[in-house]
C-alpha cells in the first residue's frame, strides 16, 4: 500500500496512491481521519480502509495535479542518526560510534515533495543528505531488537538538509538541522508490508542537478531499524506517528574537495529503490 498527504483548502488530507491516482481517504470513508498521524493513533485499519477506497466511487485525482505536503505534516518526534553509514563516519574523518548520534528536528523545518528548500540568507554552507524515513505505526517500550519492527507502518524518502556551519557552531547538531524549510519529506509511503524487513538490501542514491553524488545500500547502515528502534525505546517510547530518520551515506557536500553547497536554483533528488523519488529545488531565502 501506498500513502501520500496532500493539501486541499490549505488543510492536509491522507490519499491513497494507486498508479499515477490518490483517492482521499476521507472522502470514500468519512470515518477516517484526515490526517495520516492521527489515523494511527486512532489504530485505523488503513489497510482495509485502502481496499474500501479503492472499491468506492470517490474521485480519482491526478497525483501530478496535487500540492503535496509532508507524508506526515506534524509527525509526534522526529529522532534523527548522524553518522550511521560507515563510508560517511570514514569520510567524516570519525571512527564507527560506540552508540548512535542521535538529534531531533521540529515539524517546523519540514518540507513537501516539490517544495522549495530555503537556504538561509546567513549562510552558504547548504548541504544535502539523502536518507530513509521510517513511521512509527505502534506504542512500544523497551522493544526487543526481535521485536522492534513490529513498530513500523512505513518508510519514506527524506533530505536531511544541514546548515553546516550553524550545525558545527555547537557540540550537538540540533541548530544546523531545523532552520526552515531544510527537512525533505515524501512524496509516499510505501507499508512495511511491500519492502524487506527494516527496509534493507535498498539501493539509496542523492543527485544533484542530475549528478550522482551519493549512492549506495540501506544494508550499509551501522544500526539497522530494529537495532535503532530497540535503543530508541531503551530511553523512551515511540508512539503512533513519530518519525526516525536513519542517516545518510558518504557524498555530503562538506566532504568534498572542494566542498559542494547547493544554491540558488539547484534540484536535487532522493531515490530509494522500492519507495520513489523526493524532488526539491533550492531557493534563497530573501
Amino acid at each position: 500500500m501506498k500513502l501520500t498527504t496532500y493539501l486541499k483548502n490549505g488543510q492536509p488530507r491522507l490519499g491513497l496512491v494507486e498508479g499515477d491516482n490518490v483517492i482521499d481517504f476521507n472522502d470514500a470513508q468519512p470515518q477516517v481521519p484526515s490526517d495520516l498521524r492521527q489515523a494511527l493513533r486512532d489504530g485505523v485499519d488503513l489497510a482495509a480502509a485502502a481496499g474500501a477506497a479503492h472499491e468506492s466511487q470517490a474521485a480519482r485525482m491526478p497525483m501530478a495535479s496535487l500540492q503535496l505536503a509532508p507524508t506526515l505534516p506534524e509527525p509526534g518526534k522526529i529522532i534523527c542518526l548522524g553518522l550511521n553509514y560507515y563510508d560517511h563516519a570514514k569520510e567524516s574523518g570519525r571512527d564507527k560510534p560506540d552508540y548512535p548520534w542521535f538529534f531531533y528536528r521540529g515539524a517546523s523545518s519540514l518540507l513537501a515533495h516539490d517544495g522549495q528548500a530555503l537556504r538561509p540568507r546567513n549562510s552558504v554552507k547548504f548541504d544535502y543528505e539523502a536518507e530513509l524515513a521510517v513511521v512509527i505505526g505502534k506504542r512500544g517500550k523497551h522493544v526487543a531488537e526481535q521485536d522492534a519492527l513490529d513498530l513500523v507502518f512505513g518508510y519514506s524518502c527524506f533530505n536531511d538538509i544541514s546548515v553546516r556551519d550553524y550545525q558545527k557552531r555547537t557540540p550537538q547538531w540540533t541548530i544546523g538541522k531545523n532552520f526552515d524549510a531544510t527537512g525533505g519529506f515524501g512524496p509516499v509511503l510505501v507499508t512495511a508490508d511491500e519492502l524487506p524487513a527494516g527496509a534493507s538490501g535498498l539501493k539509496i542514491q542523492g543527485r544533484l542537478n542530475g549528478e550522482v553524488m551519493q549512492d549506495a545500500n540501506t544494508s550499509d547502515m551501522i544500526w539497522n531499524v530494529a537495532e535503532t528502534i530497540a535503543l530508541l525505546t531503551d530511553c523512551l517510547t515511540l508512539e503512533p506517528g513519530d518519525l526516525i530518520v536513519m542517516g545518510t551515506p558518504a557524498g555530503v557536500g562538506q566532504s568534498r574537495t572542494p566542498p559542494v553547497w547547493m544554491k540558488d536554483g539547484d534540484r536535487f533528488e532522493v531515490e530509494i529503490e522500492g519507495i520513489g523519488t523526493l524532488v526539491n529545488t533550492i531557493i534563497d531565502e530573501a
